[in-house]
Order: C-alpha cells, then structure tokens, then sequence
C-alpha cells in the first residue's frame, strides 16, 4: 500500500490571502470603468495629435471637460 505525505504549505502569507478579494473587487471596478463610454471618448482623445486639436481650436483639457462633464476637477 502506497502512503504519500503532502504538504500544504504556501508561500502567501496571510495578509495576501486576506487582501485577495479586496484586490479582486479592485480590479472588478477598474474593468467596469475601462469598459464605459468616457473611456472609449478618451481613447479617441488620446488618437488625436496636439497639432489637429490646436486646428480645431481645441486644447486636451477642454475635451477632457466635456467628455466627463464636470465631475472631474482638472
């Protein structure tokens, strides 16, 4: 009969264990965030050069402003 012995012993320590969901949760509202609209406005913002804002008459601060509409302070 063949006996094996484990051991169950990590290499997480205790406060990685019991921050894993707080850092899970973290990552959750980041993705979300990444996911929405505004994010989607910025990226485009950030195709754009300083050059072909500067014709439009635009500065990257305006657009940001309008893209989040004031709830944001810059």
């Amino acid at each position: 009969m063949a006996h094996s012995a484990t051991n169950f012993s990590s290499d997480r320590s205790l406060t990685d264990v019991l921050a894993a969901p707080f850092k899970a949760v973290g990552r959750t509202l980041i993705s979300i965030a990444e996911s929405g609209p505004r994010m989607e406005q910025v990226r485009r913002l950030n195709a754009i050069s300083d050059e072909e804002l500067a014709e439009r008459g635009l500065t990257r601060a305006d657009v940001v402003r309008r893209i989040f509409g004031g709830s944001i302070y810059l």
